[in-house]
Formats: structure tokens, sequence, C-alpha cells
């Protein structure tokens, strides 16, 4: 056994090498495809060059041209206006140099990535002249002042306008009347002048000594590229509702996760966190609201390739993301929109650009609220209050916890902690924080003709408790070819690993905040103790085994790229993804022993299993996504027309197998070879789907002035019979630039005003994968045959047929308004919106004597209609520059025909309710008196005071009846959706400081208290502090109870108390400090000393605070939701 563990550590040791070495591979081979061959091969290449009487100065740039190399040299020494002669055909440049130079007595030589000119007889220390070499074909740097004035389109002087010497942090600002003076070094320097709302200008000085400019209003809001369904738009030309944000966003709020990310960036975008992960949680994503009973997911598109959720991108290496909201936008993803779809786009290279850049973070999390819990003796008296209450409050008022037991508690726990235990559950098990750490590095290279981005970002992020916490690592290298001005493409390549480490210990946040203080976690000498004969969160936690899972994807596309004729381009593109999920779930069986007998066996740890065993499963996914695109783009005067023509092919195959072994002797080796073969089990299974699709849109537009979009796709979905397996789904859309008609051009108060209006259809077709087939299912029966057990295997159909079962349809209007003030300082964007769902799948009742489960059938209706509005600002005050932004969402979804189906629980739908919309009992207060329960309708007869008091709202003849009945007294009590959804930011700069400040919220959100105020759960769990003093109590005096805030104790009538009525709902909004972001850059002229072109350092808190009705100690979004600081740098090159 030794051998073969020592062979696995050295396994596993190469394998980890290895991935580092591929890792590494990648990122340095994509940038040395983009940069420059450096070397002797430098002055190898061949150039051609034949002049004759022509200027030195013309020569080497037609050399550096030529050659792709960069001469540096003082432009003095060589008398550059010389004419000089010679002829070479495909010559090494290094022999043209020496043909060409020698004669005039001037040498060359290679430094770094220059080639370096000097005179034979120069006075030089080291390779230098008496100064530096300037840049290439740079002339002596001179003294000298230039002054001017700065003003706008009307001539109006501008104040505070930044007038910087370019690639320098030299320079001044614009007085009150637009004048500046700078003095210059070099007449050859280039000045840049920059104000907020406007152009930024770059001029070269030259010999001028006076220099006036005039700045242009800067329209680049509405010239901004958006990113939309296989291809781009102008932000000017858009007619359908996109939201868009940038990688600043996500720069400034430091999530780990995008889904996070996107809270409260943007209108109509809802996301919804699950705190179980703390910072590595999922969310829930849904865009303008709910669609459909069923998937409401949004499509997640990635570089043109589906996805399965927005967290499989590194935060860092987005570009842009776009969110598409409306039909019109989203229709040409058909079969899969009907919920929006998200568009991310990853960093490219550019064109002569060249950089690294590495990025260190560390920090902690911390949860935001916890709620406290009672201490034992309270514990005792108030399970003492329950029991009696429930005995009907007799006269032994310590049915369960004695007086004695109870008399000075505190102190005989100090004395004797083994017999009389005070565990606090959560400071014991929970960590006060979990530590966090990233790093990232990019390398990025462009040349003309191949341009690479290459990205490596790790992190590691700790529990909240033991044997709890999460690392991943992120690669991505981004490549775009040019063969010639025919030919392109790209190659792309990215991976992704995780490994997230937890207990067995099942839902160790639920069980911590449960767990009675009266029973020991440890003994007094150390050892773990039973707790509550054998629930003991604490020891399961920390010795009752690991869950591990790895995730492992990589991923590619290729793409090739024609352009046969002007405006036409013809691409093909191939996406394969591979998934491979590995878990590893290894229960340790745990056995405790009494406190004053360590061999004295108790019981065994339950709470995620009672014995060792151990459960391998393997997840293999593939998928591939085919592409071909034709994109045309004509412009005939004032008509601007482009023309889109696609077809897709999408490919998924899943496979899963598992094994496992039980009754493990020994509990430390997590092999299934180690395990008993007679307790052994498997299981596998697969599934397999496809589409396919043809899809097309046209833009037109007139002047810039009136716009039309159309758009139409045609999918087949293997997921339906082949009869019923294809969709159309067009949409329309216009749109009015009111702000370019003549008449609109005589006021100065509205810069950009553009009216728009859609409608369209989408589908889902997210159903399930086999819901028009009669399925069977094999399985294995055990018998006992002659005392032995044996399995027999089985076979059954489980599920009715459904032939003609077809796509969800969403129909969506959309109007919305575009809005720029004040010289585009001030951005509104307003939308409305109608959608309207037909054929939701819904269970078809049938007869229970025919076998199966109730089969879908498509029959819902769902209609969703609200509004989205976004307000930005952007201005400065002298070299302060600020802006700020408001975002606001509200929406509401209805119930339509359902086709006679209801969802009844404490949450509705049926026809006319609201989506999941609070159904309940209108209460009347708590009963104070038996009178009043007496003469009062009652869900039972075993209502006291104390207890919860209800309407009676109807009986079975539509009028009052004299009962409470939950099948005629309960009422829609109002939409459990969040209601008025927000979000906000604002952000300062000032001389290389940056503040960044952003938050959300929700208006208004009816919420349920139940989960909150939950008591003796379990009939042994604890009871929150604020509920103490504030519950109705025998104990207490009357006017304590007609203020009391809940019903009594009692476990026999908690669901009559505790059934869902308005009692227990409140408003459940909230404001919260998102993120705090407080960075400075180091100015270059200070940074250029380490050869760094930016130097960062910050500082971030997220999830700051929140202002809430929610109990004391509860976060609005649930338990496990943290606050995040960071500290960080990031350094360029």
């Amino acid at each position: 056994m030794k051998k073969t563990l020592t062979n696995k550590r050295l396994l596993y040791r190469i394998v980890q090498t290895s991935l580092l070495q591929l890792t590494l591979a990648i990122v340095f081979s994509s940038i040395a495809m983009a940069t420059p061959v450096k070397g002797q091969s430098m002055l190898d290449r061949k150039v051609s060059v034949n002049v004759s009487d022509i200027a030195l100065e013309k020569v080497l740039l037609q050399l550096e041209k030529e050659a792709q190399v960069k001469f540096s040299f003082n432009s003095r020494a060589l008398q550059l206006d010389r004419p000089v002669s010679i002829n070479a055909t495909n010559e090494p440049l290094s022999s043209v140099l020496t043909r060409l130079l020698k004669p005039l007595k001037i040498k060359h030589i290679q430094v770094s990535n220059r080639i370096v000119l000097r005179k034979e007889n120069a006075s030089t220390t080291g390779l230098w002249e008496n100064e530096p070499p300037t840049k290439s074909l740079e002339y002596q740097q001179t003294e000298s002042i230039v002054t001017g004035t700065v003003t706008d389109e009307n001539g109006q002087g501008l104040p505070g306008v930044s007038v910087l010497i370019k690639g320098t942090q030299r320079g001044t600002t614009t007085d009150a009347v637009g004048k500046y003076k700078l003095a210059l070094s070099d007449n050859n320097e280039v000045l840049v002048f920059s104000f907020v709302g406007y152009l930024s200008q770059e001029i070269k000085i030259g010999s001028q000594t006076t220099l006036n400019v005039s700045l242009k209003l800067d329209t680049k809001a509405l010239e901004e590229v958006v990113v939309v369904g296989y291809g781009v738009q102008r932000k000017k030309d858009l007619t359908g509702a996109v939201s868009t944000i940038n990688s600043e966003m996500f720069k400034e709020r430091k999530e780990t996760q995008v889904a996070q990310a996107l809270q409260g960036a943007m209108s109509g975008v809802t996301v919804t966190r699950n705190g179980a992960n703390g910072a590595m949680g999922g969310a829930t994503i849904r865009i303008r609201g709910v669609t459909t009973i069923g998937d409401s997911n949004p499509l997640v598109i990635v570089d043109g390739v589906p996805v399965s959720d927005v967290n499989q991108v590194n935060p860092n290496d987005i570009e842009n993301l776009s969110v598409l909201k409306d039909a019109a936008s989203a229709s040409i993803y058909g079969s899969r929109a009907a919920s929006g779809v998200i568009l991310i786009t990853t960093k490219r290279a550019k064109t002569d650009q060249a950089s690294i850049q590495y990025s260190y973070e560390n920090g902690f999390d911390t949860p935001t609220q916890l709620p406290d819990y009672m201490r034992a003796q309270r514990y005792m008296e108030l399970v003492n209050e329950l029991r009696w209450n429930d005995a009907g409050n007799g006269a032994n008022r310590f049915p369960t916890f004695s007086q004695d037991l109870l008399t000075d508690y505190n102190q005989k726990h100090l004395s004797d902690p083994d017999r009389y235990p005070d565990t606090d559950w959560m400071a014991l098990t929970l960590n006060k924080i979990a530590p966090r750490e990233a790093h990232s590095i990019s390398v990025i290279g462009g040349s003309k003709f191949v341009k690479s981005n290459a990205s490596v970002r790790y992190e590691k992020v700790g529990g909240f408790y033991d044997n709890k916490n999460y690392n991943r690592i992120f690669v991505r290298s981004n490549n775009d070819f040019t063969i010639n001005k025919l030919i392109g493409g790209t190659v792309d390549f990215n991976f992704k690993r995780t490994n997230a480490l937890d207990p067995t210990a099942s839902d160790p946040l639920y069980r911590t905040r449960i767990s009675s203080p009266i029973y020991p976690a440890i003994w007094a000498d150390g050892r773990i103790a039973d707790g509550k004969a054998g629930e003991n969160v604490y020891a399961k936690v920390k010795y009752g085994g690991t869950d591990r899972n790895t995730y492992n994807q990589v991923g590619g596309r290729l793409a090739l790229d024609l352009k046969p004729i002007e405006g036409l381009k013809l691409s093909g593109i191939i996406a394969p993804i591979f998934d491979f999920n590995n878990q590893k779930r290894f229960n340790k069986k745990v056995d405790i022993y009494a406190a004053n007998d360590p061999n004295q066996y108790v019981v065994s740890l339950i709470g995620g299993g009672l014995t060792t065993r151990l459960d391998e499963n393997r997840t293999t996914n593939y998928s591939i996504t085919t592409q071909l695109l034709a994109n045309y783009l004509k412009t005939i005067g004032n008509h601007d027309f482009t023309a889109l023509a696609g077809y897709e092919n999408y490919y998924f195959k899943g496979e899963s197998m598992g094994a496992s072994r039980d009754q493990y002797l020994f509990d430390t080796y997590p092999y299934l070879n180690q395990g008993p073969a007679a307790f052994r089990d498997n299981f596998g299974t697969a599934f397999e789907t496809a589409y396919r699709s043809y899809f097309g849109r046209l833009t037109y537009s007139y002047k810039d002035k009136y716009l039309i979009q159309a758009n139409v796709r045609r999918d087949g979905s293997s997921r339906f019979n082949a009869n019923y397996r294809w969709g159309t789904f067009p949409s329309v859309s216009a749109g009015w630039v009111i702000s370019e008609e003549d008449f609109f051009k005589r006021q100065n108060l509205v810069s950009f005003l553009k009216l728009r209006a859609s409608w369209g259809t989408l589908g889902n077709e997210r159903i399930g994968n086999y819901p028009s087939v009669g399925i069977m299912n094999f399985s294995n029966a055990l018998f006992y045959q002659n005392n032995l057990v044996t399995a027999q295997q089985t076979a059954a159909q489980v599920q009715y047929a459904i032939q003609d079962i077809s796509w969800e349809k969403t129909a969506s209007t959309d109007l919305g308004l575009d809005a720029y003030f004040l010289k585009n300082r001030l951005r509104l964007t307003a939308d409305v919106y109608y959608k309207e769902t037909k054929d939701m799948l819904l269970a078809l009742q049938i007869p229970i004597f025919v076998g199966f489960e109730n089969p879908n059938q498509n029959t819902g209706v769902m209609t969703t209609k609200g509004i989205d509005l976004d307000l930005g600002w952007t201005d400065n005050i002298g070299k302060l520059r600020y802006s700020a932004s408001l975002n606001l969402s509200q929406f509401q979804s209805v119930m339509g025909d359902l086709g006679g189906t209801e969802f009844i629980g404490d949450r509705i739908k049926r026809k006319g309710s609201q989506f999941d919309e609070w159904y309940g009992y209108r209460s009347e207060g708590i009963y104070q008196t038996q009178e009043d329960v007496n003469n009062s309708p009652k869900l039972n007869t075993n209502v006291k005071v104390g207890d919860m008091k209800y309407t009676d709202i109807s009986g079975p003849n539509g009028v009052p009846d004299g009962r409470i009945s939950p099948e005629y007294d309960r009422v829609l009590l109002g939409s459990s959706q969040p209601q008025w959804m927000y979000g906000g930011n604002f952000k300062l700069d000032y001389n290389g400081f940056d503040l960044g400040v952003t938050f959300q919220g929700i208006g208004y959100q009816n919420t349920s208290l139940l989960s909150y105020t939950d008591y003796n759960a379990e009939n042994w769990g604890v009871f929150p502090v604020y509920m103490d003093g504030s519950t109705w109590s025998m104990n207490n005096t009357a006017d304590q109870n007609l203020a009391a805030k809940y019903p009594r104790f009692t476990e026999t009538n908690k669901g009559l108390n505790r059934a869902l009525s308005d009692f227990w709902l409140f408003n459940g909004g909230y404001f919260r400090l998102k993120n705090i972001t407080l960075g400075y850059t180091i100015p270059q002229n200070i940074s250029r000393k380490i050869m760094s072109n930016n130097i960062r350092f910050y500082i971030n808190a997220t999830d700051v605070f929140s202002l809430n009705k929610y109990p004391k100690g509860w976060d609005p979004e649930g338990m496990g939701i943290v606050s995040t600081v960071l500290g960080g740098f990031t350094i360029g090159f």
C-alpha cells in the first residue's frame, strides 16, 4: 500500500508540474506570436532600397518601415539633411547600414529592441553620446514657452481644461477664461487637451509659441460600439433595449463572481444571491422579472459561444458586457432568449500594443450579520414555558427542567461544564474571518499581423468553518491574426479549474443556528462530546470527513474571416467546450465516548452519515458550437444598410458515473479498493441534446435619423418530436432620432433625443430532454433466495409521452427613450415593456390507474409588465472629475389561464394571481382573553389565549360560515417579488486619487418573518434573542401582552400560529452600501524610474452595511452574506 501511495504522490506532482508548464507555455507562446523577433535577427532582416541623392533622414525612415525597426540617435550629430545614395536588393539590414553609414563615419549597434546610431569619433560614455538619443527621428530638445486659449464650439473660454505633454504627467490647466501657459523642452512634443464632455485633441507644437484650440462636443457615448447578437452596432443606432457595462465596473467592484458584480449595476437586471458559500456563492439572475414558471435563467454568450453561466469567465478578462432585454435585440437568439441574453466580450490586444501587468490582492471576508440566540439558562426557562403552555398552564411550571437545575445554573456550568453545558455553537464552529488572496498576470502583444492577449488568475478563498475553502485558476489566451487584407481570423483558448472543499456535515450554517446550548460539544478534557444524541455539528464539521469537488473546463474558439469584397465579411467558427467534474465525498464515522470514561462508547455522530463511506462521482460534458456568418455593410448617400445571415449548430452530450463503498474499517485511506466489496455500489447515466438554427438581420438608417431593424430566427430542437421541432421567432424595431431634425437643433438643452419601439417573439426550449418520448428506466431490485440477497434487473416506463409538446413562446413589446442633456453631461434612458408568455409547460392531470406521473402540456399563460430607468451625470470642476449614475426597475408578473392547474402553498400561482403571490389568512392579532376565543371563528378547537386570531372570509356557500378553514379563508396577500429595485454609483478622480462608491437595494418587498422567528426547531432548537420579551406570555402583564409582537410559545399549536397570514409579512426592502474603492496611481515620472508605466494601489470594501427592517442579526439576503475587505496593487510595464 505504501508503494502505491508513493507512486500516486509522484504522479500527482508530475501532473501538477505539467499543468504549470502548460499554463506558462500557453501564455508566453501566445505573446511570442505577437511580439517582433529580438536579438541578432533584427539586423538580419532582409531589406530592399534604391535611392539617389536623398536626405539621410528620409532613407532612415524608409528603412524603419521596411525592416520594422526603430533607430535612436542624436539628431544634431548625424546631419540628417545630408544627401545619400544606395542600391540594395534583399540584403541584410546590417550590410545595408554598413554601406550607408560607414562613409559618413557613423556606427550602428543594437541595444535591446532598437538600433543606436552614433559618430565614430564621438566622446561617449557607454553607448550614448553627450546626451541620450531621442526616439526615432525626434530632434534635439530646446527650451520654449507656449501660450493660448481653449474655447468651446461657440468661442467661449473653457476653464479647467487639462493641458498635458503627451506621455508625461507634466502639464497645466486653463484659467477661468480658458487661457494657459506651459514651458516645453522640445518643439516636437505633443500637447493633449482634454475636458469632460468634449473630444480630446492632440497637437504637435513645432515652432508655434501661441496655440489656440477649439474643443468639439464629445459624442463618443453615442458613437460607442455596443455588442449585439452576432455583431456590433453604434449606440446611437440601437433600436432595441440594450444595457452595457465595461471593464471599469469589474475593476472597481472586485467581486469574485461575475453574477454578484452585476447586482445593482443596470436597470432591468435582478440578482439574488445565495449566501451559503459566502463570496463564492452563486446568484440567480432575472432579466425584466420572471418569464415562465419553469427556467427563467438568461442565455449567456461569451465571445459568441453559449456557456452555462456568467461565472465561467474571469471578471478581469471582461472587456464589456451587454444585456439584451427586449425581443428586438434578443430574438436573433430565438428559442433560448425568452428570459433575456447576456453577451460577454473578453479583452483582445491591439496593433502596436505591448504590456505586462501584474496584480495582487489580499484581504478577508466576515459575515455581515449573525443572529444571537439565548444561552442555556434562559433557553431552559423558555422550554419550560413552552411545555407548560402545551400542558394547559397547570400548577407545574417546571415540566422539563427542574427548579433545582435552573438555580445557579451558570455557576454550576463553571464548576462542572460536562454536566451543566452552556455551548455557544456559533462561536465554537464558525470562524470570525475567512482569508482570501488573488494573483493576476496579463501579457499583451500586438503587431500588424498577430495580436495576442493572455492572462492567468489564481484565487484562494477561505471558509467560515473548518474543512471549507475554495480556490480556482483561470487561463485565457485570445489571438487575432491577419494574413492579408482578405484573410484573417482568431484562435482563442480558455481554461478554468476550481477546487471546492466542504465538510460532509449536512447544512452546517443551519445546524449551527438551531443547536441548543444545553448539549455539550466538547468535554472538559478536550475530547468531543455527544451533543444531542450524536447531533454535534461542531465535531461533524471538524472530524466527520470532507466533500471535495474538482471542476475543470477547457474551451476554445477558432474563427476564419474572409473579406472578398468591400463591406462583406464571411466567418466560419467552431468552438468546443469540455467539462470534467470530479467529486470525492469521504464521510468518516466518529465515535463518542463518555465524559467520565474515555473507553465507554456512547454514540456515533449523525448529520451526514453514520458509517465511514466513500462516494466518487465523475461527470463529463462535451459541447460544440459551429457557426457560419455573413455580415454586409453598405452606404449609398444618406442611406446606411447592414445585413446579417447566419447558420448555427449546437450539440451537447453529458455522461456521469459514480461508485461507492461503505463500512470502511479505516478512515485514513479514501480509495475505492480499500472498502469492503460487499458494500459497493455504482451507477451511470447520460443524455444529449442539439439544436440547429438559421437567422438573419437587416438594418436601415437614413441620415442617422430614421432607423429600422428586422430580425428572424428559425430553430429546430432535438427536445421535441420531429413534427413539432421547428419554431420561427421574428422581431421588428424602429427608432427616430429627433435631435437630428432641423427644428430641434435650435435649442441647447437637449444634445441627443431618440425614441424607440420594438416588438418580437422569443422561445424557451429548456423543458427537459425528452418530454415527447416514453422513457424506460432500468433499475435493480433485491430479493432473498435461499437466504441470500440476489439482485434482479427491472424496467418500467416512467413518463407518459406527449408527442405534440413544443416551445414556450414569449411576445414582447417595448417603448424606449434615449436622451442626453447639457452637452451630453446628463444622460437618461427609459423603457416600458409588456411580455406575454404562452404555452407554458404545466402538469396535465391524468387518472392514477394509468400508472404514470402527470405529464407536461403546453397550456399556461403569464404576463409581465414593467419599467426600466437609467440616469447618469459626468462633469468636472477643475482637476476634479466626477460622475454619478442611478438605475431603477419595476415589474409585475401576473398568471393567466393555467388550464385549471393551481400551485397552492404559502405562495400561489393561479389564474389572476401574481407569480408566487403570498397566500394566507387575514389576521386580527393575538387572542387576549378567553371570552374572545369563545366568541370567535377558530381554525381548530385547541385555540388558546395567546394564539393567532384570523378573519372568517367565506365558506362553502360564499359567505362567512363561523369557522376558519384553509379552503375558504385564505386570500391573496400581495406579491413576494422585489419591487422598485435600484442601484447607483459615484466616482471621483483627482490628481491620481480615485474614489468609487456603489449602492443598491430594493424599495419594497413583501417578506415573511416566519423563517426568522422560528423557535424550538426540530423540537429541541434554540430561541432567537429578539423574541424574548416580545412574545405573548402568561408571565406578562395585560399591557405587555397587548404590545406583544409574537404569539405565545407552543409546539402543539405552532402550526396554527405560524400559518402564513398578513401578520407575518413585513417590508423586506433594504438599502446596501455595496462597494467602496479608494485608489492612488503613482505619477509616471516616478513609476518610470523602475521602468513601469502604471502603478496603482487600492483598498476595497464590499457589502459594507445595509439599512433594513429585518430582525437583528439577519442580512436581508440571508445568512452567509459576507463583507469583504481587500488591499492590493497593480503594476504595469
